[in-house]
């Protein structure tokens, strides 16, 4: 797994102003099959330095790390104009998928990166 080359500290003036976190989790289809995926988030800012693009920067550096470190494709749950808009992520593939717990199906993203794909089919998303 290298989802820990995918998380991020982001420090200003000797300090931690963000972070961006990725974990290894699969989407499980019903024939049993397990696509490996990297869950992206939280994305977190400080309080006193948000609004100051820390978190764009966070996911651009995740996101470039990722095209040539990830083991599989990306997936979140966030805003799907911002995440989209900004980072190509999209609920192009999620419409089937499930999570445990409760979410809004339109925020469920994810985004190919380094030649790993999306998967298609029905599946949960759990642990790898």
């Amino acid at each position: 797994m290298r989802c820990s080359t995918l998380s991020f500290a982001l420090i200003e003036d000797g300090e931690l102003a963000g972070t961006i976190q990725c974990w290894p989790v699969a989407h499980h289809a019903p024939d049993g099959s397990a696509t490996r995926l990297v869950m992206v988030g939280p994305v977190a800012v400080r309080p006193d330095v948000q609004r100051g693009g820390h978190g764009r920067t966070l996911m651009a550096h995740m996101l470039e790390a990722a095209e040539t470190e990830a083991d599989a494709a990306l997936m979140m749950i966030g805003d799907p104009e911002y995440y989209g808009r900004f980072f190509g992520f999209t609920a192009d593939a999620t419409e089937a998928w499930d999570l445990p717990g409760p979410y809004e199906k339109r925020r469920l993203l994810a985004r190919a990166v380094n030649g790993h794909g999306v998967p298609m089919s029905a599946g949960m998303i759990g642990p790898r």
